[in-house]
């Protein structure tokens, strides 16, 4: 009785201190609110079925500069920039978190794929508007981030970036190679014809990438430095593209390639990151799965490589090297540190889903680790984000009930253009980004940057290392949240 009474008491405590732990957390809702936040990422002339409904068109000459066509895209975060690597790659993982886990989103599957199809339509203007060109970016970084100024007011310069065989870009083009197969993939029954538009561009876009060799970062330097250097370089984005195309022609033209560029372009690499610049242990994921489930032995190499980095991960093998917080958080970096966290959920996930399906397990050393343990081990992570943390915080806006109120984006702190149809100006707007109060639009579903390696986070938006959301923070979260939704 004793006992009893004992755990009672302690349930109690728990949910008097945490009270977003007493009930079982609705992923169903977050992965509805996961999705949302895209429709707040929105640029161009916005659908009637918009229901972000606190934004308004914007970026409606994008590209008029040059005399094309680059209207549409997601800005990457909390500024009005439209920067092409992180687009492609956001794009690259909404399609795959839709083609591993769409049976399992129900009633957002639609939803998702307009996800996709947002960055899909801008990525195939961006790679088909002028013949051996790929534009790659929409405004003046250093102009945008001057001022604070939401979308539909922007008067900064929206120049436009571009790539060109004079100009190389190995990574961003491979990496919207990546993003146009795969999301050729998401359309290939529903709508054959686009995804056919989509896969031709991908060969054309993935070509190029191969053909002129080198390095955007270097070829456009302060225009995407520091904002989203290619610090990997561009051989994993040539690895990624080819394995995309692959999956979705199954050529066996970029079998070869993978199999006779692999050594060159890191295949025999270990590496424990996976994020908008590098690649490598996701295209080792993903290649793992031609091994597990049609016993390709060419990709036998992939799988290997695919284990070290999961026994990096697991706590007690004898190849742990991850980082945790106190509270169980995987720990990374102080900027912007759950994009990592939602990014290696999903190959958790991912990885766990190919090895079930084939009855296979990861050998640590003397340990197995089982698919179920990396279902666990993700969920804890998943868990952490939506609320089961130290803090009793949760790091998804508008989910749960406390959640970041002053995040770092200039659309949502600033007064919206329905409730305040007059400009405000470049400088006025930083009053807005100053001030405590909580923003005036909820940017729903948005997942911040997060806590420190303490498990400590400030609500404060000038901290834009932690309240500052991103659209690639988002993107693998949602199929991760999608498995976990079943």
């Amino acid at each position: 009785m004793e006992a009893k009474l004992i755990l009672y008491l302690a349930s109690c405590l728990l949910f008097l201190l945490h009270p977003s732990m007493a009930n079982a957390i609705n992923y169903a809702e977050a992965l509805e609110k996961s999705i949302l936040f895209f429709e707040g990422q929105r640029s161009g002339k916005l659908p009637s079925g918009q229901r972000m409904t606190w934004r308004g068109n914007s970026g409606l000459s994008d590209g008029s500069t040059d005399n094309v066509d680059l209207v549409g895209g997601y800005y990457d975060a909390g500024d009005n920039v439209k920067f092409g690597l992180p687009m492609a790659f956001t794009t690259t993982m909404l399609a795959w978190s839709v083609l591993e886990f769409g049976r399992l989103m129900r009633g957002e599957l639609n939803n998702a794929k307009a996800a996709v199809r947002w960055g899909s339509d801008y990525l195939l203007k961006a790679a088909t508007a002028t013949p051996n060109t790929l534009y790659v970016q929409v405004a003046d970084p250093n102009q945008d981030h001057s001022c604070w100024e939401r979308p539909e007011d922007m008067d900064t310069s929206r120049n436009v970036y571009k790539i060109t065989s004079q100009k190389p870009g190995s990574d961003v083009a491979a990496e919207t190679a990546a993003a146009l197969a795969a999301s050729s993939l998401v359309f290939k029954h529903s709508d054959p014809a686009y995804s056919s538009k989509l896969l031709h561009a991908a060969m054309r876009v993935f070509d190029f990438a191969d053909r002129y060799r080198g390095s955007y970062s270097d070829s456009l330097s302060s225009a995407v430095c520091p904002f989203y250097c290619s610090y990997s370089g561009y051989h994993d984005e040539l690895l990624w593209g080819a394995s995309w195309l692959h999956r979705a022609t199954n050529n066996v033209t970029y079998m070869s390639y993978i199999q006779s560029n692999g050594a060159l372009l890191g295949a025999g690499d270990d590496d424990y990151s996976f994020s908008w610049d590098d690649k490598r242990i996701a295209t080792k994921i993903l290649l793992s799965k031609g091994f597990l489930k049609n016993k390709v032995q060419g990709l036998q190499v992939f799988k290997a490589h695919s284990d070290n980095y999961i026994c990096s991960l697991v706590p007690g093998t004898n190849s742990f090297q991850a980082q945790y917080t106190p509270g169980g958080l995987f720990y990374k970096q102080s900027e912007s540190n759950l994009q990592y966290v939602t990014a290696t959920s999903f190959l958790l996930v991912t990885y766990a889903k190919y090895l079930r399906s084939t009855g296979a397990t990861v050998s640590c050393g003397s340990s197995v680790v089982t698919p179920n343990r990396l279902f666990s081990l993700a969920k804890k992570q998943v868990d952490y984000i939506l609320g089961e943390n130290p803090a009793g915080m949760s790091y998804m806006v508008g989910f749960g009930s406390q959640y970041p109120f002053r995040v770092h984006h200039r659309g949502s702190s600033l007064p919206s253009v329905h409730t305040h149809p007059g400009r405000i100006s470049c400088n006025d707007g930083f009053q807005y980004l100053h001030t405590n109060s909580p923003n005036p639009n909820l940017l729903v579903g948005a997942v911040v940057g997060g806590p420190d390696n303490k498990d400590s986070f400030s609500d404060n938006r000038d901290n834009y290392q932690q309240a500052e959301p991103a659209t690639y923070i988002n993107a693998p979260f949602v199929g991760a949240l999608a498995f976990f939704a079943q």
